[in-house]
């Protein structure tokens, strides 16, 4: 299975079911559009102030910066606020169906938010869909890596 690292705290954000689109610099691979991928938490762990910021950003804005889910996202973000080192860090934690992405200012039109200014923004920011998410119990330690990867279960 083809899997993708993202960092904490969006990967669980797209476990919990928060976070409906990933947002990319590129628009997903034809073949694998459609298909089950995993959701890879990266090494990085976050920090306490961009755990905040993103706190204010939906206090402040709701989901229009951020595209999360306010209901959902928000009550995690303020846990791991006061506790960053809960997220699991180098493990798979769900898999999901990977639909076709959509470019930025698209996804701004079809939710009634405004789009960043720039005319680049459609070929510059691509947002892939994750649905039908499955969540791992437990999660799986693996090293990860940039772009899509393959992953097996079975050896971590």
């Amino acid at each position: 299975m083809l899997a993708l690292t993202v960092w904490q705290p969006w990967a669980s954000l797209i476990a919990a079911g928060a976070k409906p689109y990933e947002w990319r610099g590129w628009a997903a691979p034809r073949r694998v559009v459609g298909q089950r991928i995993a959701i890879h938490a990266g090494v990085r762990a976050p920090l306490k102030r961009e755990i905040g910021a993103l706190c204010y950003d939906l206090d402040t804005h709701g989901a229009a910066l951020t595209s999360l889910n306010v209901a959902v996202a928000l009550p995690l973000l303020e846990r791991w606020l006061a506790a960053p080192g809960m997220l699991p860090l180098s493990s798979v934690l769900c898999t999901a169906i990977l639909g076709e992405p959509i470019t930025a200012a698209a996804y701004a039109r079809e939710h009634g938010v405004r789009a960043a200014d720039s005319d680049r923004i459609d070929h510059t920011k691509w947002g892939w869909p994750l649905t039908d998410i499955e969540v791992l119990e437990p999660f799986i330690p693996a090293k990860g890596a940039q772009g899509f990867w393959n992953w097996n279960a079975s050896c971590p």
